[in-house]
Protein backbone atom coordinates (compact mmCIF):
# COMPACT_ATOMS: atom_id res chain seq x y z
CA UNK A 1 0.00 0.00 0.00
CA UNK A 2 0.77 3.39 -0.63
CA UNK A 3 1.19 6.60 1.66
CA UNK A 4 1.57 10.43 -0.34
CA UNK A 5 2.10 13.03 1.89
CA UNK A 6 2.32 16.43 -0.16
CA UNK A 7 1.09 20.43 0.06
CA UNK A 8 -1.66 22.12 -1.29
CA UNK A 9 0.14 24.19 -4.15
CA UNK A 10 3.91 24.92 -4.31
CA UNK A 11 3.91 28.31 -5.74
CA UNK A 12 4.03 30.89 -2.74
CA UNK A 13 5.96 33.63 -2.64
CA UNK A 14 6.29 33.71 0.96
CA UNK A 15 8.09 29.92 0.84
CA UNK A 16 11.27 31.65 -0.63
CA UNK A 17 13.85 32.13 2.41
CA UNK A 18 11.98 28.55 4.49
CA UNK A 19 11.42 26.45 2.12
CA UNK A 20 13.02 27.40 -1.21
CA UNK A 21 16.16 28.85 -0.91
CA UNK A 22 16.78 32.51 -1.79
CA UNK A 23 18.80 32.20 -4.87
CA UNK A 24 15.41 30.95 -6.31
CA UNK A 25 13.45 33.94 -5.47
CA UNK A 26 13.42 35.13 -9.28
CA UNK A 27 13.26 31.67 -10.82
CA UNK A 28 9.52 30.60 -10.55
CA UNK A 29 9.91 27.92 -13.08
CA UNK A 30 12.31 25.74 -11.01
CA UNK A 31 9.96 25.45 -8.06
CA UNK A 32 8.20 22.65 -8.99
CA UNK A 33 11.67 20.53 -9.59
CA UNK A 34 12.72 21.60 -6.22
CA UNK A 35 9.60 20.67 -4.57
CA UNK A 36 8.98 17.21 -6.52
CA UNK A 37 12.86 16.47 -4.78
CA UNK A 38 11.15 16.24 -1.48
CA UNK A 39 7.37 14.88 -1.99
CA UNK A 40 5.42 12.44 -4.42
CA UNK A 41 2.66 14.71 -4.70
CA UNK A 42 0.92 17.87 -5.04
CA UNK A 43 -2.71 19.31 -4.71
CA UNK A 44 -3.52 21.87 -7.43
CA UNK A 45 -5.57 24.51 -6.75
CA UNK A 46 -5.89 26.83 -9.54
CA UNK A 47 -7.78 24.61 -11.43
CA UNK A 48 -10.69 25.08 -8.66
CA UNK A 49 -10.67 28.76 -9.52
CA UNK A 50 -10.16 28.38 -13.58
CA UNK A 51 -10.16 24.82 -15.47
CA UNK A 52 -6.87 24.38 -17.42
CA UNK A 53 -6.67 24.30 -21.02
CA UNK A 54 -4.58 21.32 -22.93
CA UNK A 55 -1.42 23.58 -23.01
CA UNK A 56 -1.49 23.37 -19.56
CA UNK A 57 -2.69 19.88 -18.85
CA UNK A 58 0.61 18.79 -20.99
CA UNK A 59 2.80 21.31 -19.29
CA UNK A 60 1.95 19.52 -15.74
CA UNK A 61 2.72 15.80 -17.27
CA UNK A 62 5.75 17.13 -18.83
CA UNK A 63 6.95 18.21 -15.11
CA UNK A 64 6.30 15.02 -13.83
CA UNK A 65 8.62 13.06 -16.41
CA UNK A 66 11.38 11.43 -14.89
CA UNK A 67 9.55 11.82 -11.42
CA UNK A 68 8.26 8.12 -11.04
CA UNK A 69 5.75 7.84 -8.96
CA UNK A 70 4.78 11.47 -8.63
CA UNK A 71 1.07 12.28 -8.64
CA UNK A 72 -1.03 15.33 -9.25
CA UNK A 73 -3.98 15.51 -7.45
CA UNK A 74 -6.74 18.70 -8.64
CA UNK A 75 -9.39 20.51 -7.63
CA UNK A 76 -12.65 20.38 -9.69
CA UNK A 77 -13.74 23.73 -10.77
CA UNK A 78 -15.68 25.94 -8.91
CA UNK A 79 -18.16 26.60 -11.92
CA UNK A 80 -19.46 22.88 -10.61
CA UNK A 81 -19.05 22.71 -6.90
CA UNK A 82 -19.57 26.26 -6.24
CA UNK A 83 -21.77 27.91 -8.86
CA UNK A 84 -23.78 25.34 -10.46
CA UNK A 85 -24.38 22.22 -7.75
CA UNK A 86 -25.10 25.31 -5.51
CA UNK A 87 -28.15 26.47 -7.90
CA UNK A 88 -28.93 22.76 -8.03
CA UNK A 89 -28.55 22.87 -11.50
CA UNK A 90 -27.53 19.25 -11.99
CA UNK A 91 -27.66 18.28 -15.65
CA UNK A 92 -25.43 21.91 -15.91
CA UNK A 93 -22.81 20.28 -13.45
CA UNK A 94 -22.26 17.22 -14.82
CA UNK A 95 -21.62 18.39 -18.17
CA UNK A 96 -19.07 20.74 -16.66
CA UNK A 97 -18.22 18.05 -14.67
CA UNK A 98 -17.39 15.77 -17.35
CA UNK A 99 -15.98 18.52 -19.89
CA UNK A 100 -13.11 19.11 -17.14
CA UNK A 101 -12.34 15.17 -16.76
CA UNK A 102 -11.87 15.06 -20.44
CA UNK A 103 -9.49 18.06 -20.16
CA UNK A 104 -7.11 16.72 -17.69
CA UNK A 105 -7.47 12.93 -19.36
CA UNK A 106 -4.18 13.10 -20.34
CA UNK A 107 -2.59 13.19 -17.00
CA UNK A 108 -4.83 10.00 -16.28
CA UNK A 109 -3.33 8.48 -19.16
CA UNK A 110 0.51 9.46 -18.65
CA UNK A 111 -0.30 7.69 -15.12
CA UNK A 112 0.63 11.48 -13.09
CA UNK A 113 -3.45 12.12 -12.15
CA UNK A 114 -3.79 11.38 -8.23
CA UNK A 115 -7.60 11.91 -7.39
CA UNK A 116 -9.94 14.70 -8.19
CA UNK A 117 -11.15 16.74 -5.48
CA UNK A 118 -14.79 17.97 -5.02
CA UNK A 119 -14.49 20.69 -2.36
CA UNK A 120 -17.99 21.29 -1.93
CA UNK A 121 -18.76 25.05 -1.14
CA UNK A 122 -20.06 25.97 2.24
CA UNK A 123 -23.79 26.70 0.89
CA UNK A 124 -23.93 23.57 -0.50
CA UNK A 125 -26.67 22.04 1.81
CA UNK A 126 -28.24 18.60 2.54
CA UNK A 127 -31.55 19.67 1.33
CA UNK A 128 -33.92 19.41 -2.10
CA UNK A 129 -32.22 17.75 -4.40
CA UNK A 130 -28.88 18.00 -3.39
CA UNK A 131 -28.11 14.46 -2.90
CA UNK A 132 -29.48 13.83 -6.40
CA UNK A 133 -27.62 16.75 -7.64
CA UNK A 134 -24.19 15.22 -6.13
CA UNK A 135 -25.37 11.73 -8.02
CA UNK A 136 -25.49 12.96 -11.11
CA UNK A 137 -22.45 14.60 -11.28
CA UNK A 138 -20.72 11.66 -10.25
CA UNK A 139 -22.14 9.74 -12.30
CA UNK A 140 -21.11 11.64 -15.01
CA UNK A 141 -17.56 11.06 -15.00
CA UNK A 142 -14.94 8.21 -14.46
CA UNK A 143 -15.03 7.01 -11.28
CA UNK A 144 -14.30 3.48 -11.80
CA UNK A 145 -10.94 4.25 -13.34
CA UNK A 146 -9.91 7.38 -11.65
CA UNK A 147 -10.47 8.21 -8.12
CA UNK A 148 -12.42 10.65 -6.76
CA UNK A 149 -12.72 12.59 -3.71
CA UNK A 150 -15.86 14.64 -2.37
CA UNK A 151 -15.29 17.16 0.57
CA UNK A 152 -18.26 18.59 2.71
CA UNK A 153 -18.45 21.31 4.41
CA UNK A 154 -22.00 22.58 5.41
CA UNK A 155 -22.70 20.80 8.43
CA UNK A 156 -26.11 19.75 7.67
CA UNK A 157 -24.21 16.92 5.82
CA UNK A 158 -23.44 15.40 9.28
CA UNK A 159 -25.40 12.98 10.90
CA UNK A 160 -27.59 13.60 14.55
CA UNK A 161 -24.24 12.90 16.49
CA UNK A 162 -22.49 15.50 14.54
CA UNK A 163 -19.47 13.45 14.16
CA UNK A 164 -20.19 11.46 10.99
CA UNK A 165 -21.39 12.68 7.19
CA UNK A 166 -25.37 11.24 7.05
CA UNK A 167 -25.66 7.45 5.99
CA UNK A 168 -26.90 8.20 2.35
CA UNK A 169 -24.47 10.67 1.55
CA UNK A 170 -22.01 8.15 2.58
CA UNK A 171 -23.81 5.29 0.67
CA UNK A 172 -23.79 7.67 -2.64
CA UNK A 173 -20.07 7.56 -2.34
CA UNK A 174 -19.21 4.26 -1.30
CA UNK A 175 -21.20 3.12 -4.17
CA UNK A 176 -18.98 4.57 -6.76
CA UNK A 177 -15.87 4.27 -4.70
CA UNK A 178 -15.40 8.35 -4.51
CA UNK A 179 -13.30 9.06 -0.92
CA UNK A 180 -14.97 10.99 1.56
CA UNK A 181 -12.81 13.31 2.75
CA UNK A 182 -11.48 13.43 6.01
CA UNK A 183 -10.79 17.29 7.43
CA UNK A 184 -8.72 18.25 9.91
CA UNK A 185 -10.00 22.01 10.22
CA UNK A 186 -12.45 24.71 11.70
CA UNK A 187 -16.13 24.41 11.06
CA UNK A 188 -16.07 20.73 10.32
CA UNK A 189 -15.31 17.69 12.44
CA UNK A 190 -12.96 15.08 11.73
CA UNK A 191 -14.86 11.99 10.58
CA UNK A 192 -13.48 8.57 10.51
CA UNK A 193 -16.20 6.45 8.10
CA UNK A 194 -14.73 5.76 4.65
CA UNK A 195 -15.97 4.94 1.76
CA UNK A 196 -13.62 3.62 -1.06
CA UNK A 197 -10.51 1.65 -1.89
CA UNK A 198 -8.49 4.91 -1.46
CA UNK A 199 -8.27 7.82 1.10
CA UNK A 200 -7.67 11.44 1.02
CA UNK A 201 -6.99 13.84 4.28
CA UNK A 202 -6.88 17.69 4.50
CA UNK A 203 -5.03 19.63 6.98
CA UNK A 204 -6.50 23.10 6.59
CA UNK A 205 -4.79 24.39 10.28
CA UNK A 206 -7.05 25.60 13.25
CA UNK A 207 -7.02 29.05 13.50
CA UNK A 208 -10.61 28.56 14.55
CA UNK A 209 -10.68 32.74 15.57
CA UNK A 210 -9.94 33.93 11.89
CA UNK A 211 -11.63 31.09 9.90
CA UNK A 212 -14.87 33.07 9.30
CA UNK A 213 -13.89 36.77 9.59
CA UNK A 214 -11.06 39.30 8.41
CA UNK A 215 -7.30 38.94 10.19
CA UNK A 216 -7.27 41.89 12.91
CA UNK A 217 -4.61 44.52 12.75
CA UNK A 218 -1.82 43.37 14.98
CA UNK A 219 -2.33 39.69 13.70
CA UNK A 220 1.06 38.40 12.03
CA UNK A 221 -0.53 34.96 10.38
CA UNK A 222 -0.69 36.57 6.65
CA UNK A 223 -3.89 34.73 6.52
CA UNK A 224 -6.60 31.71 7.59
CA UNK A 225 -3.69 28.53 6.82
CA UNK A 226 -1.27 30.37 8.33
CA UNK A 227 -0.93 27.77 11.25
CA UNK A 228 1.71 25.11 12.26
CA UNK A 229 0.06 22.07 13.39
CA UNK A 230 2.01 20.84 17.10
CA UNK A 231 3.66 17.04 16.81
CA UNK A 232 0.75 16.57 19.50
CA UNK A 233 -2.02 17.53 17.34
CA UNK A 234 -0.79 15.14 14.47
CA UNK A 235 0.07 12.44 16.55
CA UNK A 236 -3.84 10.95 16.38
CA UNK A 237 -3.12 10.63 12.82
CA UNK A 238 -0.72 8.14 13.26
CA UNK A 239 -2.56 5.17 14.13
CA UNK A 240 -4.96 6.28 11.58
CA UNK A 241 -2.73 6.33 9.00
CA UNK A 242 -1.28 3.35 9.77
CA UNK A 243 -4.55 1.43 9.72
CA UNK A 244 -5.48 3.00 6.38
CA UNK A 245 -2.24 1.59 4.63
CA UNK A 246 -3.78 -2.15 5.55
CA UNK A 247 -7.41 -1.46 4.42
CA UNK A 248 -6.72 0.69 1.39
CA UNK A 249 -4.75 0.72 -2.47
CA UNK A 250 -3.59 4.58 -1.51
CA UNK A 251 -3.81 6.98 0.79
CA UNK A 252 -3.18 10.73 0.30
CA UNK A 253 -2.95 13.43 2.87
CA UNK A 254 -2.56 17.25 1.99
CA UNK A 255 -1.60 20.17 4.01
CA UNK A 256 -2.80 23.05 3.03
CA UNK A 257 -2.26 25.48 5.97
CA UNK A 258 0.41 26.91 3.22
CA UNK A 259 1.24 30.32 5.16
CA UNK A 260 5.28 30.68 5.38
CA UNK A 261 5.77 27.10 4.11
CA UNK A 262 3.74 25.56 7.26
CA UNK A 263 2.52 22.84 5.08
CA UNK A 264 5.91 21.74 4.05
CA UNK A 265 6.89 21.64 7.63
CA UNK A 266 4.24 19.48 8.84
CA UNK A 267 4.21 17.29 6.30
CA UNK A 268 7.43 16.92 6.88
CA UNK A 269 6.97 15.98 10.28
CA UNK A 270 4.03 13.46 9.62
CA UNK A 271 5.94 11.33 7.27
CA UNK A 272 8.97 11.29 10.04
CA UNK A 273 5.89 10.11 12.63
CA UNK A 274 4.34 7.33 10.21
CA UNK A 275 7.67 6.29 8.17
CA UNK A 276 7.73 7.57 4.91
CA UNK A 277 11.12 8.72 3.52
CA UNK A 278 12.06 11.94 2.40
CA UNK A 279 14.64 13.76 1.65
CA UNK A 280 16.13 15.74 4.83
CA UNK A 281 14.99 19.29 4.64
CA UNK A 282 15.24 21.99 7.19
CA UNK A 283 12.67 24.62 7.01
CA UNK A 284 13.47 28.31 8.79
CA UNK A 285 9.82 29.75 10.09
CA UNK A 286 11.30 32.71 12.06
CA UNK A 287 9.53 35.47 10.98
CA UNK A 288 10.78 39.58 11.33
CA UNK A 289 7.80 41.35 12.53
CA UNK A 290 7.86 45.44 12.11
CA UNK A 291 9.39 47.61 14.13
CA UNK A 292 5.82 49.21 15.47
CA UNK A 293 6.38 45.64 17.57
CA UNK A 294 9.12 46.70 19.44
Amino acid sequence: MVVLVGCSGWSYDDWVGRFYPVELAKKKGDWFAYYSDYFRTVEINSTFYRPPNEFQVRSWVKKAEGREGFEFSIKMPQLVTHESMVKLEAGRAAEQAASFERICRPMADAKVLGAVLLQMSPYFKNEAQALEALKKVLDAVDHADIDYAVEFRHRSWLDETGKEVVPEALEVLRERNVANVLIDGPGFPITKLETADHAYARFHGRNYDIWYRDEKEDDFRINRYDYLYTKQQLEPWVPRIREAEKDYNKVRVYFNNHGRSKSAKNAFELMDMIGVRHKPKEIRLQDQHTLGNF
